[in-house]
């Protein structure tokens, strides 16, 4: 029960580092800090699927960063799509 709750706390934290970088990447840095952080957290999941589809996988802390910007940047274009 601990193992799962220090894991699902490292992804969150992960998630957001990445949401900070994916949005520092993509432009939307700093209007909207507080959304990348959200969408980073996301970001995690959808990366992970993306890569997955294409028989990548990830392990350790930098490759779930990673993956976690990559889902993230995936998230915040996906996200730019939908608001126009």
């Amino acid at each position: 029960m601990f193992f799962s709750i220090i894991n699902v706390i490292f992804s969150l934290i992960v998630g957001a580092l990445a949401g900070y970088v994916a949005g520092r990447l993509m432009g939307t840095y700093p209007a909207s800090t507080l959304h990348n952080i959200v969408l980073g957290m996301l970001g995690g999941f959808v990366g992970s699927f993306l890569l997955g589809l294409i028989g990548l996988r990830a392990t350790g802390f930098v490759g779930d960063f990673v993956v976690s910007v990559v889902g993230a940047c995936a998230c915040i274009w996906i996200a730019r799509k939908l608001a126009r």
